[in-house]
C-alpha cells in the first residue's frame, strides 16, 4: 500500500496522461478508444507504469503509445510539478476484457442450466 503522496502522484499522473492522449496526433491512438486505467509511479519518480485498455481492437495502440511516449512525457513535465518526470512504460490492462469474458461464460452456464 502506497503513501498518500504516492497515491496522489499516481492519480494526478493518470489524469494528466488521459488529457494529453486527446492531443496525440498518431492515428493508432487518436482513432482508438484508449482509456488509462491506472498509474504506478516509482518512489524515486524514475518510472511510471501506465496501464491502459482499448475498446475494440488494439492493433498498433501499444506501438503508437511507445512512439508518442516522448511527447506525452514532455507534456507531463509541463503540467506536473515534480522534480523529475518519470519515464513512461505503457502496459495493456485486459481486466475489463476478462470481466466481460467471465460474465459471458456465467451467462452461458446459467442459460444451459435453465434449459436442462
Amino acid at each position: 500500500m502506497g503513501s498518500f503522496r504516492q497515491d496522489k502522484i499516481n492519480e494526478e499522473t493518470s489524469r494528466e496522461i488521459t488529457e494529453i492522449l486527446r492531443t496525440v496526433k498518431d492515428p493508432r491512438i487518436s482513432q482508438a478508444f484508449v482509456s488509462i486505467t491506472g498509474c504506478e509511479v516509482t518512489k524515486d519518480l524514475s518510472y511510471a507504469k501506465v496501464y491502459y485498455s482499448v475498446l475494440g481492437k488494439d492493433e498498433g495502440v501499444n506501438k503508437g503509445l511507445a512512439s508518442a511516449a516522448g511527447y506525452i512525457r514532455k507534456e507531463l513535465a509541463a503540467r506536473l510539478n515534480l522534480r523529475i518526470t518519470p519515464k513512461l512504460v505503457f502496459i495493456p490492462d485486459h481486466s475489463a476484457e476478462n470481466a466481460l469474458h467471465i460474465s459471458e461464460m456465467l451467462k452461458n452456464i446459467k442459460y444451459s442450466e435453465d434449459n436442462e
